[in-house]
C-alpha cells in the first residue's frame, strides 16, 4: 500500500501488540478520508466547522475536501507524496488538512511561526511535493517565503494557498478540482484510496524537544483515527457537542483532539485562533461547550470578559503546566468542569475522567484513555523501574503511541526501550485517588523550554548562539514567565559585549522562528559547572528565577 520508502522508512509495530490492538477493535480497516465519508453519511446537516471565516456541514465537508482532492491529483500530485502545512486556525486549513488525505497525500504539520532554520530542513526529510500556506494581508509574507522556499528546492513542485485575495506563482487551494465533473473526482479519489490502507502513513508531525531541528513523527491511518476516538470517549464527546479549539490546530492536539476528535462522533468543531478574547465572542456564539486550554491561554481564563462571553463552556482540559489552584477554584465555583491533558505527537495521552474526584483532577494529568496503553517509569537513562512512590522517567507503549521516528534508525536506538517502549523524557510518580493510580508529572529529563506550549530545544538555541563571533560558550535555561510559563534565558560567555538585540539580530539573520528567541541575556565570566565538569544548569534555572521574582 505505501510506497517502498515510507515503507522502509516507518518502523513497525511489533506484530503481537499490532495484531492485540486490531482484534480488539482499536484499529479499523478503515483509512481517516473513508471515516469521515463514514461520519458525513451519518450527520449530513450537521455543523462539521465553524470559524470566522464560514461553516461547513459534514456533508458539505465531505464534497468539498472529495473535490479538492481531486484537483490536488489533477495538478500532477501521487498519493504518498508529501504537502508542508504551514497555516493558521482558519476553516480552509481543516478543509485542506482532509482534502490531502482524500487525495492519499501526507501533510505535514508544520508552523506558521516556522522560518528558513526549520522549515528547510523539514521539508528536505520529508521530500516534500508542495507547500501549504496562508495569505495573510499583513505581518510575514508566508507566501513570498513559500516561493523563495522552493526555489532550487529539490522536490517542492507547487506552492498551494489559502485565503484571498489569490497570489501570482501559487494556486489557490479553493479553486481545485472546480472543473472537473463528479465522476471524475469520484474517480480520482477511489484511485488514489485504493492505494493506501488503514496502516500506511497518514501525516508527520514533528517531535517537541528533541535534539535540533525537530524528528518527524509518523502516524499511520487506523492509530491515528482511534487516538481521536479514544480521547473523544474519555471526554463522553457526542453529536450534540460544540469542541472549541484555540491553540495552534495543525498541532498534534488540534488534530487528535478536536479536528479528529469532532469528526469521530460527528461533533461540531468550532475552530478560534490563540488570541483568546478575540474568539470568545465565536465560542458563545456557537455555543461552544467543551475546550483543550493550553498555558497560554490560562491568563484570559481568569478575565470575567472572557466567560462571560463564551459563556456555554460547561468544560475545560487544561494541559501545558501544573495548573494554579486559584484557577481550578475560580472556574469550578463558575460551574465549569476541569480536568488535565498530558500528550504527545508521539502517541500517549493521559486525560482526567468525568467522575475523577477533584484533588486527582488538580494535582494529577489523569490516566491513560486506552485500556492497552502501557506506562513504565524507569530509572532515567535505564531499564530499570523505580518504586511505587517514586519518580522515575515515564515510557510509553500502545495502540496509538508510535515505535519509531520517521528515517532515524540511529536515533530510534537511544529514544526507545529494547522492547518498544517511548523514552519521553519526562519525569512522573504514580499518585493513587479513591483507589485509582493517576500520573504525575514532576519535570523533565530533556533540555526543553515550554514556552507557552512550544516546545524549544536548548541545545539547538545554543549551537546558534556559538555561530555568533562573540559567543565563547553558551548555555541556555528556562526563565518563569506568567503568562507563557516559561521563556528563553541565553547565558553566555563572550569576548566582546553582546546585548539581547544582537543576539536577536544574530537569530533574524539565520531565519530562525521568533518564537525560538532568545528573551533575556545573561553575559558570565563563566558558566558554573557540576563535580563532574556539566553545566550546571539546575543552578542556572535557580538564579534565574531569583532573578525574576525580584524584579516582578
Amino acid at each position: 500500500m505505501t510506497t517502498v520508502s515510507d515503507a522502509v522508512l516507518m518502523p513497525a509495530f511489533r506484530d503481537e501488540l499490532a495484531a492485540e490492538y486490531r482484534a480488539r477493535g482499536l484499529w479499523g480497516d478503515r483509512t481517516i478520508a473513508a471515516e469521515l465519508t463514514a461520519v458525513a453519511s451519518r450527520f449530513p446537516d450537521a455543523d462539521a466547522v465553524v470559524a470566522q471565516e464560514g461553516r461547513v456541514t459534514y456533508r458539505e465537508l465531505d464534497e468539498q475536501t472529495d473535490r479538492i482532492g481531486a484537483g490536488l491529483l489533477a495538478l500532477g500530485l501521487a498519493p504518498g507524496e508529501k504537502v508542508l502545512f504551514q497555516v493558521t486556525n482558519r476553516l480552509e486549513a481543516a478543509i485542506a488538512w482532509y482534502a490531502c488525505l482524500k487525495a492519499a497525500l501526507v501533510p505535514v504539520a508544520t508552523l506558521a511561526a516556522h522560518r528558513g532554520h526549520e522549515i528547510e530542513q523539514i521539508s528536505r526529510q520529508a521530500s516534500a511535493a508542495a507547500h501549504l500556506v496562508e495569505i495573510t494581508p499583513s505581518g510575514f509574507d508566508l507566501v513570498q517565503f513559500a516561493l523563495d522556499h522552493a526555489k532550487g528546492h529539490p522536490t517542492v513542485r507547487h506552492v498551494l494557498t489559502i485565503g484571498r485575495p489569490e497570489a501570482a506563482g501559487t494556486t489557490a487551494m479553493e479553486r481545485l478540482g472546480a472543473d472537473l465533473s463528479e465522476s471524475e473526482v469520484r474517480d480520482r479519489i477511489a484511485d488514489a484510496q485504493s492505494t493506501v490502507g488503514p496502516d500506511d502513513l497518514a501525516a508527520l508531525q514533528l517531535s517537541g524537544g528533541t535534539t535540533g531541528v525537530p524528528k518527524l513523527i509518523p502516524r499511520r491511518h487506523a492509530e491515528y483515527w482511534y487516538n481521536a476516538v479514544a480521547y473523544a470517549e474519555r471526554l463522553e464527546l457526542g453529536p450534540t457537542s460544540r469542541v472549541a479549539h484555540l491553540i495552534p490546530v495543525i498541532h498534534n492536539a488540534g488534530i487528535s483532539c478536536a479536528v479528529h476528535a469532532a469528526a469521530s462522533v460527528g461533533a461540531c468543531l468550532v475552530l478560534g485562533t490563540p488570541d483568546a478574547m478575540a474568539s470568545a465572542a465565536l465560542l458563545g456564539r456557537e455555543r461552544a461547550d467543551v475546550a483543550v486550554i493550553g498555558h497560554g491561554h490560562f491568563e484570559a481564563l481568569s478575565q470575567p470578559r472572557f466567560l462571560e462571553q463564551a459563556s456555554f463552556l460547561t468544560s475545560l482540559v487544561l494541559s501545558g503546566t501544573k495548573v494554579p489552584t486559584e484557577l481550578f477554584d475560580d472556574l469550578e465555583r463558575r460551574g465549569i468542569w476541569v480536568g488535565q491533558l498530558f500528550g504527545m505527537a508521539e502517541g500517549l495521552f493521559c486525560v482526567s475522567r468525568r467522575d475523577d474526584p477533584r484533588q486527582a483532577r488538580l494535582l494529577s494529568v489523569g490516566t491513560v484513555i486506552s485500556e492497552l496503553d502501557e506506562v513504565r517509569l524507569y530509572e532515567p537513562g535505564s531499564e530499570r523501574p523505580v518504586a511505587d512512590d517514586e519518580v522515575g522517567e515515564l515510557c510509553c507503549r500502545g495502540p496509538y503511541t508510535i515505535p519509531g521516528y520517521y528515517d532515524a534508525e540511529q536515533q530510534n536506538v537511544a529514544a526507545f526501550t529494547s522492547d518498544g517502549f517511548y523514552r519521553t523524557g519526562d519525569l512522573a510518580r504514580w499518585q493513587t485517588f479513591d483507589g485509582v493510580p493517576h500520573l504525575l508529572i514532576e519535570g523533565r529529563i530533556k533540555d526543553v523550554i515550554n514556552r507557552g506550549g512550544e516546545k524549544i530545544n536548548a541545545e539547538e538555541i545554543e549551537l546558534i548562539l556559538l555561530q555568533h563571533p562573540a559567543v565563547e560558550q553558551a548555555a541556555v535555561v528556562s526563565m518563569p514567565d506568567v503568562r507563557l510559563g516559561e521563556k528563553t534565558c541565553a547565558y553566555v560567555v563572550v569576548s566582546s559585549p553582546v546585548d539581547l538585540l544582537a543576539v536577536q539580530e544574530h537569530f533574524a539573520e539565520r531565519r530562525v522562528a521568533k518564537f525560538k528567541w532568545p528573551e533575556r541575556v545573561e553575559s558570565v565570566e563563566a558558566l558554573p559547572r557540576t563535580k563532574v565538569g556539566k553545566i550546571d544548569k539546575k543552578r542556572l534555572r535557580d538564579d534565574i528565577a531569583v532573578v525574576v521574582a525580584r524584579e516582578a
